[in-house]
C-alpha cells in the first residue's frame, strides 16, 4: 500500500483553506446584514423605519452569501463527479 503524501497534504491544504473561506465569507455576510445605516434609527426625525439596512451591507451580504454557495456547490460537484 503506497501513500501519495504530496497530494494529501495538497488535498488537505485546499480542504482547508475552503472551509475557512467558507467560515469568513458568511462571517462577512452577518457583518454586512448586522451594518446600520449612517444615521440612527430610533430617532423621531430619521425618516426611517425601525431596523433600516444599508443598501451596501446588504449588498455585500448577498455576494458573501453567494461566494460561499458557489464554493460549497463547486465541492458537491468535485465530489459527485
Amino acid at each position: 500500500m503506497h501513500i501519495d503524501w504530496g497530494t494529501l497534504g495538497t488535498i488537505g491544504v485546499v480542504a482547508a483553506a475552503a472551509a475557512v473561506s467558507v467560515v469568513l465569507l458568511v462571517a462577512f455576510a452577518i457583518l454586512g446584514l448586522s451594518a446600520s445605516s449612517t444615521q440612527p434609527v430610533g430617532d423621531p426625525g430619521d425618516g426611517g423605519a425601525p431596523g433600516a439596512r444599508s443598501a451596501s451591507g446588504v449588498a455585500l451580504a448577498v455576494v458573501c452569501l453567494l461566494a460561499a454557495g458557489l464554493i460549497v456547490c463547486y465541492g458537491l460537484y468535485l465530489i459527485i463527479g
